[in-house]
């Protein structure tokens, strides 16, 4: 097997997040809604019905090619009619784009476990409509058109994939920039992002294209992943011994984590590909797309590279704090809110606050402990003004509230006590108590010293400085 090397590109299908469909006024999110109650005469293809495009979903593919790194936005684009016959497309072809698409070209950067890039290229990207959904029910074949025309974003990427991680790399990159972008929720199990990978394999030093298969049907990343894997292996057995490999379209079987053939692989030519005579093209002006790139914010490797040099934080680190464009806002808005450094702030988010996003099923927006709460239990605990602990129960107590730190602390006595004094009357109090434990530290063996410090801690109800504590002790221990 090791001389043979696989060759993937993948067609991704990105649900975009408008209001309405892209030619018609019908709710375009109908997750979870009752089959076919979000459609209407123009989106179920009844005879005299006219499209009109829903600008948003330009402008939100605009901002995908942009970050993409598209080299050609195009100023006119047109729709086509792509032909087929299917149960769920219902006017028996689907209005896309072809010949000339919205964007062509650009990339994405990969980062890869050696510290190195890999360069994915992009082929082109174009704005289309979604077609409806087959359900099968027994020995029924059921159509739910609520789907049908949704506004998708297909994007091609050009075969600079060699592993089935790969793919699934770039995947997880890709819904992280659509989040990020706030275009598409991405999510794959509702369909919001879908995946055709077409895969071939050649000998290692070869530079030609074999015969290539396409895998459709796959719902999640992991499936993805274990799709594209069972495809090369089959490949390699194939040709290993003495077979050919045929240009099939393949059906993934999540249940049983097996490929089935569906048909020959179609070509451009059985589309019929024409220009929808229905719709003016689209005139993408000067203006326009500079008012649609005024909402490009800076891309998560930006950020993730600017975080290490100006704050000087771990890759790690900047690598947790990108992965959402919320968190990583959040982040710079805490290190702004106080004299704080930023990489206590960091761990402070990725140990605790990122268990409280979790749990509220959010973002770090959301929070009530808004980005200057966390700066200011940050700073309390660094300054020795309440303990570590009680640092800890304050993120819960003001994200449950709504109140500051502050008001909190006051209110009910939580400050930490470092008062010598105060702490010295109840050290002594403990050590006059204990003689044995006296005579074992006085003995030499000094670790016992933390069962006094623990002994303080209770009595003060865990509000006294640990360090001020063990200093008083070892005081009076050692008199």
């Amino acid at each position: 097997m090791s001389e043979f090397e696989a060759i993937i590109g993948l067609e991704t299908h990105i649900q975009l997040n408008t209001e309405s469909k892209i030619f018609c006024g019908c709710k375009a999110d109908s997750w979870g809604d009752p089959p076919n109650t979000n459609i209407c005469p123009v989106c179920c293809g009844l005879p005299g019905v006219l499209p009109t495009l829903n600008s948003a979903a330009v402008e939100k593919a605009v901002l995908l090619a942009a970050a993409m790194q598209s080299d050609s936005i195009q100023s006119l684009s047109y729709f086509a009619r792509k032909n087929y016959f299917y149960p769920d497309l219902p006017k028996g072809y689907q209005i896309s784009q072809y010949d000339e698409p919205l964007a062509r070209g650009g990339e994405m950067l990969l980062p890869l476990d050696d510290g190195q890039s890999l360069r994915v290229r992009i082929a082109k990207l174009h704005l289309e409509e979604d077609a409806g959904k087959t359900i099968r029910e027994k020995d029924r074949r059921l159509i739910d058109f609520n789907r049908c025309g949704v506004p998708l974003v297909e994007m091609v990427t050009e075969p600079d994939l060699r592993s089935a991680d790969q793919a699934a790399q770039y995947l997880i990159r890709l819904r992280q920039l659509l989040r990020w972008l706030g275009i598409s929720e991405g999510d794959m199990e509702k369909g919001q992002l879908r995946c055709d990978a077409n895969v071939s394999i050649r000998q290692i030093g070869a530079t030609g294209l074999n015969a290539k298969t396409e895998i459709k049907n796959v719902n999640s990343i992991a499936a993805v992943r274990q799709a594209i894997q069972a495809e090369i292996e089959r490949q390699i057995r194939e040709v290993s011994q003495g077979g050919t490999v045929e240009a099939w379209t393949l059906n993934w079987d999540e249940d049983t984590g097996t490929l089935h053939k569906m048909r020959s692989k179609e070509t451009e030519a059985d589309y019929r590909y024409f220009r929808e005579p229905d719709l003016l093209p689209i005139e993408l002006t000067d203006d326009w797309k500079t008012q649609i790139l005024t909402g490009l914010p800076e891309l998560p490797l930006d950020r993730r590279m600017r975080f290490t040099e100006q704050y000087g934080l771990p890759e790690y680190d900047a690598e947790i704090l990108t992965e959402e464009r919320s968190l990583s806002e959040y982040f710079e808005a805490a290190v702004a809110a106080g004299q704080v450094d930023a990489k206590a702030i960091s761990n402070w988010l990725m140990n605790d606050v990122l268990r409280l996003i979790r749990e509220q099923h959010g973002v770090a927006a959301n929070l009530a402990l808004k980005p200057e709460h966390l700066a200011q239990i940050v700073g309390m605990v660094e300054r020795g003004d309440i303990t570590t602990n009680t640092g800890k129960e304050l993120l819960d107590r003001v994200n449950e509230s709504g109140q500051s730190p502050q008001e909190i602390v006051g209110a009910e006595g939580l400050a930490q006590v470092s008062d010598e004094a105060a702490l010295g009357r109840i050290a002594a109090e403990i050590v006059d108590s204990n003689p044995d434990q006296v005579a074992t530290y006085r003995g030499g063996k000094t670790t016992v010293i933390g069962w006094f410090v623990g002994q303080v801690m209770r009595e003060t109800q865990g509000k006294a400085n640990p360090q001020a504590v063990k200093k008083v002790l070892e005081d009076l221990l050692s008199e």
